[in-house]
């Protein structure tokens, strides 16, 4: 039974960024644009929010301190978004080479930056953030030990952000607008709505998803950050499709792919999988493979916005 609540457990830890980045793209491509610098956003993201928690682990620590590095992890990806918004809606720019030229130079600003601060490209921090057990809830039977016990605050961050997209998406006219622009900006246009703020805001909660996202990825898994989240933008770009831009959907295919990450990194802990030896590698490239796959038979059927990706013209009808 340990070896099941240590594997949700980590599950979870996968889980959770997969879900909110994707859900960051789901906003963007329901207002009509396609946003593939997801990875470049969750590396800017997670480098000012972990350099945030090494230059104050000797003051702050804590969930105060994550709580902080949350909200700057938001706002970083929030500016850095910016640039792909300005590109695909002001200049019209491609949006897959916007969002490809931000992958390319995220890594490379957090590398040159982290040498020029502390001389080396790995930022170091301690991680004081692990919650050993939630006061009462911890003590629940089976649901204490899958949910509240060793766990983040992220987790539960993560199903709060769910919770607000579904309702923000679904319930309410801010909603209604962004879903009529990828839809069909033209008519949603003509009636008023102005389709380019619609974008923007679209883009920029995409960025502060994607961006508190990169932090959410390094926290629970590392104590350090080396300008990577290991394709992980790109896999919530798979996790989003699968799902059909749907935020139900796209918690299962979070789940399902987090999943299959945790098979991946520690298959030699689950003595049934130890027990087969096959090669570490195999592990490893089964989540990707699995992507693929599911791409192959999802893509046929895809519930695409039918706008996305195509560069919204005030002038044209």
């Amino acid at each position: 039974m340990n070896v099941v609540f240590s594997v949700f457990q980590q599950t979870m830890f996968f889980t959770i960024p997969l879900l909110i980045v994707a859900l960051g793209g789901m906003f963007s491509e329901r207002s009509g644009i396609i946003n593939i610098a997801l990875e470049g956003i969750m590396i800017m993201g997670g480098f000012i929010s972990i350099l945030f928690i090494n230059l104050t682990q000797g003051v702050l620590s804590g969930q105060l301190q994550l709580l902080i590095a949350v909200v700057i992890a938001c706002v970083a990806g929030m500016l850095f978004s910016l640039l792909h918004a300005f590109a695909s809606i002001n200049m019209k720019a491609d949006q897959t080479i916007s969002g490809t030229a931000l992958n390319l130079f995220a890594p490379a600003f957090a590398v040159f930056f982290a040498r020029i601060l502390q001389g080396v490209q790995q930022i170091q921090f301690n991680n004081t953030f692990r919650i050993e057990s939630v006061p009462v809830l911890g003590n629940i039977p089976i649901i204490g030990d899958l949910f509240f016990k060793n766990t983040y605050i992220t987790t539960y961050i993560g199903i709060l952000i769910l919770v607000l997209s579904t309702i923000v998406l679904y319930k309410t006219r801010f909603g209604l607008r962004l879903r009529a622009c990828g839809e069909h900006p033209q008519a949603a246009d003509s009636v008023g709505i102005n389709v380019y703020k619609m974008q923007y805001a679209g883009v920029l909660i995409s960025g502060a998803f994607a961006g508190i996202g990169g932090l959410v990825f390094v926290v629970p898994t590392s104590t350090n950050f080396n300008a990577s989240v290991a394709g992980y933008g790109f896999l919530a770009l798979a996790v989003l499709i699968f799902g059909q831009w749907n935020p139900m959907r796209i918690l299962f295919a979070s789940f399902f792919f987090g999943l299959l990450k945790t098979v991946a990194a520690s298959y030699s802990g689950i003595p049934v999988l130890a027990a087969l030896g096959v090669p570490s590698y195999i592990y490893k490239m089964i989540p990707y493979i699995t992507t693929l796959v599911v791409l192959v038979f999802t893509s046929k059927n895809s519930q695409a916005p039918r706008a996305e990706g195509i560069p919204y013209d005030k002038g044209a009808r």
